[in-house]
């Protein structure tokens, strides 16, 4: 109950109307230090600095009071401690509006910084809908629909095409391509046969499949998913506040330089005074208003970031790791070579190609005849046309018989593959997907295909290494087209053929080595290793909305341009945070030295203070118009 009352008291609606006593306050005591008397001050029961002193001085007692109690060894004593010591103390010898303005400037600080900090976490719903509810169960050649959390392990299901797989299983009879970019990120469906292993969450392309299942309930690859992004959820602690950093050396000497100038001059306003131009509260909104700015500035340029622990924790970071599809590549297929073997010139072996692929549901076969349409190479329609699911095609244009697939696939039906080694062995080497064309049995060319890197990609990992930042990559992909793929980036370390967790496994020994890790991803299986990182970047355009609500920032154009930008403003925002601190340390300082001496009352003292808070605030807020490109 009394939470909730300092709650409501410390919430916005409140502090406005604290802030208003207190400007009715000012007015008569402007009055008094100008002209030396007393105009128009009302008795001390009616002053409006009572209502500021209660609005916002009961919640900082109760944070002051809860953290002597609940805190641990030096965190006992915090900002709010102190800031309660000179508001009792003003009170005490009748100084109520510096005991008020105080208060009033801790709570606007304490409001600044929760709204720099506020974020939705609606992540794990979208990932528990990916979870099919129902599964075709197959019981001595019967199939059965049931609820997916019936299945038990070693029962045989059956998944149709464009169906969601229900449990981790074995396939035991059909043939597909299965999409697992859920699990791997990977944009290629794979193939998968008797014997292949597939994953819960991921989707049936083609061909209808029966799997045993392995991995059920609990255990399958989506719970586990989905507890991993809870559990790294539930390890990221929040950052204390500098402010409370500070404060445990701050409140003794505050005290400490209070009590001798009380014991030295024996005169208690002088030790009031020091008390009120001691409170941290310049210190206090330097955080949040240099947070508020640099977010207002990322926002301008597409950055969405979503709290300010994000923004000083990316201005330690030291590496940053990538996943490779949707992130620094575009994650879509498009054809990159076109290699004749028979002598034909490429527009033919392209145009018979998207001819036999025409009528192909298969990502390869689009993106071929894709091509063929962005090159203006006419396509005709096949007489005959028959696919065989996740091995290739078969198809007849008049009197020629054309065969599109994998090297297997032509072996099938007698056709020599040998002439295609040598590009078979450099196209693999760079990581790409090939269809090899054959016409009336002989091998007539091979088409490669291949994901396509973001041309800012090199450009942003070099500005990256020149501000001392590593780059790595973690990927789901294959070790040819990782190391591929980074080679072009020019990422320094490459990571492939990971699973979530083995991307969350990666993540944390960069971070045990001391490093502080960034992880920039765009899908469902970046989202354990995003929570996992100190700080996260998800691609917010194309990328899934599970890892955008993972991610600590969103680039909302996908501009991986973006990340240096990032790395400078919270560089900045650090930066100037700590000049922050210093300034109004220094001004502490000279505030303390003029109150010493006589020269600031508590009245005066506390107006001093107010300009310092409002210079901290003005310099955090050059931040929203600086620029970083």
């Amino acid at each position: 109950m009394l939470k909730r009352f300092t709650d409501f008291l410390a919430g916005v609606p409140m502090t406005i109307v604290s802030g208003i006593f207190l400007l009715l306050d000012l007015v008569p005591h402007l009055s008094e230090e100008l002209t030396g008397s007393e105009i128009g001050a009302l008795p001390a029961p009616f002053d409006p600095a009572w209502a500021t002193i209660f609005i916002s001085g009961v919640p900082l007692v109760y944070l002051g009071v809860w953290r002597v109690i609940h805190n641990k060894g030096i965190s006992k004593i915090s900002s709010a401690l102190l800031i309660d010591v000179a508001m009792v103390a003003a009170i005490a010898i009748g100084e109520l509006f510096a005991a008020g303005e105080v208060a009033f400037i801790m709570a606007l600080g304490a409001i600044l910084e929760d709204k720099t900090t506020e974020r939705a976490r609606k992540g794990i719903k979208s990932l528990i809908a990916l979870a099919p509810t129902m599964a075709r169960r197959i019981d001595g050649g019967t199939e059965t629909e049931v609820p997916a959390d019936q299945i038990l392990s070693g029962e045989l299901v059956r998944v149709r095409p464009g169906e969601t797989i229900p449990v981790d299983g074995r396939i035991v009879a059909g043939e597909s391509s299965v999409d697992q970019s859920v699990m791997t990120g990977e944009s290629l469906p794979q193939d998968k046969g008797p014997g292949d292993e597939v994953f819960s969450g991921t989707i049936n392309r083609f061909g209808s499949i029966d799997v045993e299942a392995t991995k059920v309930g609990q255990d399958s690859s989506l719970s586990r998913l989905i507890r991993m992004v809870e559990d790294a959820e539930g390890k990221q602690a929040p950052m204390q506040r500098i402010a409370d950093r500070v404060a445990s050396w701050l409140v003794p000497v505050a005290l400490l330089i209070a009590v001798g100038a009380y014991l030295i001059t024996g005169d208690l306003v002088k030790a009031v005074t020091v008390l009120v131009v001691f409170c941290p509260c310049a210190l206090v909104l330097a955080t949040p208003t240099a947070i508020m700015a640099a977010i207002g500035q990322a926002t301008k340029h597409g950055v969405i970031i979503k709290g300010g622990e994000a923004l000083e924790r990316m201005g330690k970071v030291d590496t940053i790791a990538f996943d490779k599809t949707g992130t620094l590549t575009y994650g879509r297929l498009e054809v990159s070579d076109v290699i004749p073997l028979d002598g034909r010139l490429p527009q033919e072996l392209l145009a018979l190609a998207a001819a036999a692929e025409v009528r192909s549901e298969h990502p390869l076969g689009k993106a071929v005849v894709a091509q063929a349409a962005a090159e203006g190479v006419a396509v005709a329609e096949p007489d005959a046309f028959a696919m065989d699911a996740g091995r290739g095609v078969r198809a007849r244009m008049g009197a020629a018989a054309v065969l599109c697939g994998s090297a297997a696939y032509l072996a099938e039906h007698q056709v020599a593959c040998t002439t295609a080694d040598v590009p078979l062995k450099r196209l693999c080497a760079e990581g790409k997907a090939t269809v090899l064309v054959a016409i009336d049995g002989r091998l007539a060319g091979v088409i490669a295909l291949s994901d396509t890197l973001r041309p800012s990609a090199a450009e942003m990992t070099r500005r990256l290494a020149g501000m001392g930042v590593r780059t790595v990559l973690l990927t789901g992909d294959s070790s040819a087209a990782a190391s591929y793929f980074a080679g072009r980036a020019g990422v320094s370390e490459v990571h492939a053929e990971l699973l979530p967790e083995e991307k969350v496994d990666a993540v944390e020994r960069l971070r045990t080595r001391g490093h502080m890790v960034c992880m920039v991803g765009d899908g469902v299986n970046d989202a354990p290793a995003l929570k996992t990182a100190d700080v996260s970047v998800a691609m917010g355009e194309m990328g899934s909305d599970i890892a955008v609500d993972a991610a600590d920032i969103a680039l909302m154009g996908d501009d991986v341009s973006k990340i240096p930008y990032l790395k400078r403003l919270s560089n900045a925002c650090v930066a100037t945070i700590k000049f922050g601190i210093t300034l109004s340390m220094c001004l502490n300082a000279v505030a303390i030295t003029l109150s010493l001496v006589g020269w600031l009352t508590p009245v005066t003292g506390a107006l001093w203070h107010n300009a310092g808070s409002v210079l901290v605030v003005l310099i955090a807020a050059l931040l929203y118009d600086r620029r970083f490109d």
